[in-house]
């Protein structure tokens, strides 16, 4: 029977170093962020901005509103702190890593350079360190004459311009072919544009990053409807290949008492009619129903219309207007972004946690006069599904004179009644995709974006994007973008770190005081790092990429290692201390062969989210069993 008191250890096989540099991991299409923050770091600024760019066409709108989960990742936030006498403090703060892309994006991007300037500088960058984020750099060499075989300028039908249009719009172009891009909005960019206020996202800088995809030859037409203006059996007709990128944008509806009727609205209906200048019937009182970032994009920029408008008018008196946000969840749960909660409760959006909405109530009259709520006692089950539990008997009436619905995305598909029956859907707005390919049941029909796997961040859009369009290119030619990765170990022997690095403490973004942010409806929230800033910042990087290694030929298990260790991450125990497996097996049988008594034997053993690559055990090892070296992940993309 397995000793429970024993260890758990992981042995390292193939691709595990890969895997250590946590924040490229979980990024959804690779961006090098180690790279880039660490050529921050050094003063290499224009070449951080090229990492970020290299597999990510919308770097500069990412730096801006990206859900980053390479920061959720970031091995600096799993790195206890310890007071003097070693004694666990919290856990330290991940590096703002969004934060810094946008502080290299707003002086090497297109936000502050021409776009011939942006295209010649990305098309002449090979980065050194590549892991498997290079797809830019090899389809751009291929574009200008390389050995990646282009295609012959085929036609291919993107229906949508969000994220997931323009990505695959981007790579499509770069891959030979010729995209036109079909958008029912007046401008391009999706819900990059009607779904994420101005106060976040800059309209300027939207229009540059589109500017650069359109640079490349791609065609984006406007004010088209497909469905209406345009039908995807002409589509399919004219066009090699089609991908659908609509996005989820419509809002869901709850279904209660009283939501029919004048001034209650879906969420996102809201924010295009405020993005577009259109009219909307917003009363002074107003009601947000929903706990997530998108409900908190709806309070903030409602908030910032009456505050406007009050200043306007010159009558700002208490109680003449306000926002109410009223979630299931409890703080702890909502899934709103911290940052938003923050910021939100600074401009005054009053937080109601823990109830459900009963019904909207209505006058004589129809018009709303509040929403009766009643509090939710749990919202996940033991199993963490959704299953609220309520208390009928605690209800609670919030005067309003609108309700804004913020509860969730639905996607509409009525194009697909001409041109597109085939097209499986497992429920409906949903259709079937192949999880590998992002093809439909329909031939030559692909999603990305929302369709392709519901709603998630904007860098899943860029994503799949960039998927389809590599489908598309094996599709059409009948070629395979192949990928081999290469890794390499280089020693280290002057290894240095920016002093007293491990101390620093994560620099806030700076944002405009509460007070100003409700001036002007557009004004922007976050200002971002100064160069001081972001070199403190970036310097907090435990680089990942760098390791320290152990010689166990040379090694005398004299323990300095472990003594010097500020963060307590290796130990020193015997095989009969760790809990066995096959790898553990294979490793000690290749090592110690034949020997007898294996279990009185040593390890080193190594908490990688505790270490901090400070290299103390590199020169404290009296027999140099120990070296820093960095792991480099370089790729080769070839055509099968």
């Amino acid at each position: 029977m397995q000793d429970s008191r024993r260890l758990h250890v992981e042995v390292p096989g193939d691709g595990y170093h890969r895997q250590l540099i946590s924040c490229q991991v979980a990024c959804p299409v690779h961006t090098d962020a180690r790279g880039y923050v660490r050529a921050i770091a050094e003063n290499r600024f224009e070449e951080a901005y090229l990492i970020a760019r290299g597999p990510n066409p919308l770097a500069s709108i990412c730096g801006r509103v990206c859900g980053a989960p390479c920061e959720a990742a970031c091995r600096r936030g799993k790195v206890p702190r310890v007071d003097a006498d070693g004694r666990f403090v919290a856990q330290d703060r991940p590096i703002a890593i969004r934060a810094l892309k946008r502080f290299v994006c707003d002086r090497y991007g297109p936000e502050i350079r021409p776009t011939d300037d942006v295209l010649e500088s990305a098309r002449h960058y090979l980065p050194q360190v590549s892991a498997d984020a290079e797809e830019m750099a090899a389809l751009i060499r291929a574009s200008v004459g390389g050995k990646f075989p282009a295609a012959d300028g085929e036609k291919i039908a993107i229906i949508g311009s969000g994220p997931a249009g323009l990505s695959a719009a981007h790579d499509l172009a770069l891959m030979g072919f010729r995209p036109v891009i079909f958008e029912t909005e007046p401008l391009p960019a999706g819900m990059l544009l009607v779904g994420v206020p101005a106060y976040r996202l800059p309209r300027e800088l939207i229009a540059r990053e589109v500017a650069v995809i359109e640079a490349l030859g791609v065609e984006i037409r406007c004010g088209t409807t497909v469905g209406k203006d345009i039908s995807l059996a002409a589509l399919r007709k004219d066009f090699s290949a089609v991908v659908l990128a609509v996005g989820a944008k419509s809002s869901r509806s709850l279904g209660l008492p009283g939501e029919r009727g004048p001034r209650v609205y879906g969420g996102v209906d809201l924010l295009r009619a405020v993005a577009l200048g259109l009219p909307m019937d917003i009363g002074r009182q107003v009601v947000v129903i929903g706990g997530g970032n998108v409900a908190y994009d709806v309070a903030r920029t409602v908030l910032r219309q009456i505050a406007y408008d009050t200043a306007r008018t010159a009558a700002r008196l208490p109680g003449m207007g306000g926002v109410h946000l009223v979630s299931l969840e409890t703080l702890e749960e909502m899934p709103a972004d911290t940052l938003e909660i923050l910021e939100g409760d600074e401009e005054g959006i009053q937080r109601l946690n823990g109830w459900g909405p009963v019904e909207i109530r209505r006058d004589s009259a129809g018009k709303v006069e509040g929403v009766a709520f009643r509090r939710c006692l749990r919202v996940y089950d033991e199993n963490r599904r959704f299953a609220p539990l309520y208390d009928d008997h605690d209800l609670r009436i919030v005067p309003c004179d609108t309700v804004l619905l913020s509860v969730g995305q639905s996607t509409d598909l009525g194009f697909l009644e001409d041109g597109g029956k085939e097209i499986e859907q497992f429920r409906p707005g949903w259709p079937k995709v192949d999880p590998a390919t992002l093809a439909t049941t329909a031939e030559g029909v692909f999603a990305a974006g929302d369709l392709a796997h519901g709603t998630k961040l904007l860098i899943d859009a860029v994503a799949s994007g960039k998927a389809a369009a590599r489908s598309i290119y094996r599709h059409i030619t009948g070629r395979t973008i192949a990928l081999e990765a290469v890794t390499a170990h280089f020693n280290l022997e002057r290894y240095d770190r920016e002093p007293g690095y491990e101390a620093i403490r994560r620099v806030a973004i700076p944002v405009a005081p509460a007070e100003e942010r409700l001036h002007r409806p557009g004004a922007v929230v976050e200002s971002g790092y100064g160069s001081p800033q972001a070199l403190r910042e970036a310097s907090r990087c435990l680089d990942c990429g760098v390791t320290p290694v152990f010689d166990g030929t040379r090694c005398v298990l004299c323990g300095g290692c472990v003594d010097v260790c500020p963060t307590q991450c290796l130990k020193l125990v015997t095989l009969a201390d760790m809990e066995s497996s096959t790898a553990l097996e294979a490793v000690v049988t290749g090592t110690l062969g034949g020997i007898e008594d294996i279990e009185s034997h040593s390890a080193i053993l190594k908490d990688e989210d505790r270490c901090i690559r400070c290299a103390l055990c590199a020169m404290r090892c009296p027999v140099d069993a120990i070296t820093m070296e960095r792991v480099t992940c370089t790729t080769n993309w070839s055509i099968a």
